[in-house]
């Protein structure tokens, strides 16, 4: 909000105040439009997180007595129709449920992608918001071959053809680009980058020295589809062929042509920008000193400080010629760079290899080969909030008040105030003893892995969780609860960035035999059909707990199925028998907490997505390791043999980690 001046006695103060203003108006159009390219953190669990919302929702907190917030975020699934009509002058108390306190803090990590700082220029802003191409480009069979060092010399000679004619293209482009400049040091900046393109060409010409090649590929190997497509994209762009946009006639504007060379580097970025972050990434997980790799010197090339400072350079170009441009110049912007990273995924995938590579696992389980079986969890892998949060908000905000009668024939339910209450009392009460429960699990010291004895302690834990669900049905706070409530709560239900994308894509492939299971703590297994019918996901078969109803309306009563580690890992093997040939069965297991632990390990391949730190810590002292899901797919293409080639196997006692569900996406589907 702008305070403007009020004081009247200068002419000055009477033209600077709408002066004023109207900057104020620009700045907050601005911020607008970039909020949605700000990397988007998922709300931490307050189940998990009490303390957080304590302070963001309690009403004698120091940032509630000084804030008046709209709906927050926790509360966008509901109906508005049972959202608390006071919420926006008052922030009532936040409901926590007990359940899994210390498993998982938030979802949101930062990866090497990129810091989280508010403070980046749009490209760097783009280059994160565009991470699901990176992960796709990154997990291509051809980069993950090269990268292992098993790349066939015929694949990659191929690729050195295909690079050329990009890169002669990529010349010209900046060239276009420098002629639409209007600024003599961006002109210059951009006269610099086609520099270091061509000398990037003289690169590839000692390839032909280096691999005896004895002639230029570039010579006798013709443009694929896939570089022409890219090829032409950036030279459309750099002639001003935008779409919706004027071409730059020889009467146009300065500022016109210079809108043009803005384009043009915003559809050159990716490029620089993926390639100097795999150079980074390949130097810091292969080893190059004893010079035994074959493509040392393609990564040496692009991870040392001459590219980087040419990425850096074109990123800074980028923003400075974006400045000036409005909010519907910028959305061509973001759409050109996210078209540059699409292409630059498309080039890697298009290159031909014969050889076996363990990504993706798709390519592997059409219907003539093996089946794919896909489990996961649901609270904190699939959402970003847990089931059990959205079943007591669902419980407060509808129960009647202290002094509102009830009807005589529904069942009686608690008052909005002792809801509140009881579940505060309640997940105290769950806090403290699952703290105690994890640490009275725990050996005193690390262990090699030892699955029975990983079982034999989580045997405790199932025990605790068995007892919270009985209070939580003893005390009463789930009865009354609408199932048309909990079904729209459902559809409504926000789930992790990539999550929906990757269901939709596995149930919509004809070509793919898979099959989707989801386990889950989760008191309301309709909560969750309804979360992935309304999004389009496909069918999924749900294995979790139910609520009982009379005439739609909750008991308070939880069919129980399954409540501990040990439920969920039975529930897996049972699912897994009632499958022809187990031989032919390829698992994967995606969750994030420690109930999810034992299933992690019995699938082939175990993906922790999240931060729990209770995972790692019981893991880890029961000697599982927690590797990084991109090194550890370069080791198992390292180990590739001749027609045999697989990522893992149950039981090994490594899991693999991820940043999000566009990793998952890349290693399980590709492209």
């Amino acid at each position: 909000h702008c305070h403007l001046p009020t004081h009247n006695h200068s002419k000055t103060n009477q033209i600077l105040s709408p002066l004023f203003f109207a900057a104020c108006l620009l700045l907050h159009l601005r911020v607008c439009w970039m909020r949605p390219l700000l990397p988007s953190f998922a709300l931490p669990n307050p189940i998990k997180t009490p303390l957080f919302f304590s302070l963001l929702f309690h009403p004698s907190s120091a940032a509630a007595s000084t804030l008046r917030r709209p709906t927050p975020l926790f509360l966008s699934f509901l109906p508005a129709s049972f959202r608390p009509r006071s919420f926006s002058n008052s922030p009532p108390t936040m409901a926590i449920p007990p359940k899994l306190l210390s498993s998982s803090a938030s979802i949101a990590t930062t990866s090497s992608l990129g810091s989280n700082s508010v403070d980046h220029g749009l490209a760097a802003k783009l280059w994160i918001k565009f991470r699901r191409e990176l992960h796709l480009a990154m997990y291509t069979p051809f980069l993950v071959s090269l990268a292992s060092g098993n790349l066939k010399a015929d694949t990659f000679r191929h690729y050195i053809a295909q690079d050329a004619h990009f890169l002669k293209a990529f010349a010209h482009a900046y060239e276009l680009a420098e002629e639409c400049a209007d600024d003599d040091d961006a002109k210059l900046a951009i006269a610099d980058l086609r520099k270091a393109v061509l000398e990037e060409l003289k690169m590839h010409n000692s390839f032909v020295l280096v691999m005896d090649w004895g002639i230029d590929p570039a010579k006798e190997v013709i443009a694929t589809s896939a570089t022409v497509k890219y090829t032409d994209f950036l030279l459309a762009t750099a002639s001003g062929k935008v779409e919706g946009v004027k071409g730059p006639g020889k009467l146009a504007t300065p500022f016109e042509r210079t809108k043009i060379a803005a384009y043009t580097i915003a559809a050159m970025t990716p490029c620089m920008r993926l390639y100097a972050f795999l150079g980074k990434e390949l130097q810091t997980l292969v080893d190059l000193k004893d010079g035994s790799h074959p493509y040392k010197k393609w990564i040496e090339n692009y991870s040392c400080g001459s590219f980087q400072a040419s990425a850096f350079q074109t990123e800074d170009l980028l923003d400075k010629l974006s400045v000036s441009l409005t909010g519907e110049e910028l959305d061509i912007i973001e759409k050109l760079y996210h078209q540059g990273m699409k292409h630059e995924a498309e080039f890697f995938y298009a290159q031909p290899l014969d050889q076996p590579t363990v990504v993706p696992f798709a390519k592997d389980h059409n219907h003539d080969g093996g089946r794919l079986v896909i489990f996961s969890d649901f609270d904190l892998t699939c959402t970003v909030v847990d089931s059990s949060a959205i079943l007591a908000e669902i419980a407060i905000v509808t129960a009647p008040k202290s002094d509102q009668p009830q009807p005589e024939n529904q069942i009686a339910r608690m008052s909005s105030a002792e809801l509140r209450n009881t579940w505060g009392l309640l997940s105290t009460q769950y806090t403290e003893e699952y703290e105690q429960c994890i640490e009275s699990v725990l050996p005193p010291e690390k262990v090699e892995f030892n699955y029975e004895a990983l079982c034999k302690a989580l045997e405790q834990l199932s025990d605790f969780e068995r007892r919270a669900n009985t209070r939580v049905i003893e005390s009463g706070v789930l009865k009354g609860l609408y199932l048309e409530d909990i079904k729209r709560a459902g559809e409504r239900l926000i789930l992790q960035d990539g999550c929906s994308n990757f269901f939709q894509k596995i149930n919509g492939n004809d070509k793919l035999n898979s099959t989707v299971h989801v386990l889950s703590y989760c008191w309301c297994g309709d909560l969750i059909r309804s979360a992935f019918s309304s999004g389009g996901l496909g069918v999924v078969s749900v294995h979790a707990n139910e609520l009982t109803f009379q005439e739609s309306i909750s008991t308070g009563e939880i069919v129980k199925k399954v409540e501990s580690p040990m439920d969920k890992v039975e529930a897996f093997h049972h699912i897994l028998k009632n499958y022809k040939d187990d031989s032919k069965n390829f698992t994967v297991y995606i969750g994030d907490s420690v109930g999810d632990l034992l299933c992690l390990l019995q699938a082939d391949v175990g993906i922790v997505i999240g931060s729990s730190s209770s995972l790692r810590t019981v893991g880890s002292r029961f000697g599982v390791s927690f590797v990084p899901l991109f090194p550890g797919v370069l080791q198992r293409q390292r180990e590739c043999i001749e027609g045999s080639c697989s990522m893992g196997k149950s039981l090994s006692g490594t899991l693999y980690t991820v940043s999000s569900w566009s990793e998952i996406h890349a290693l399980i589907l590709g492209w």
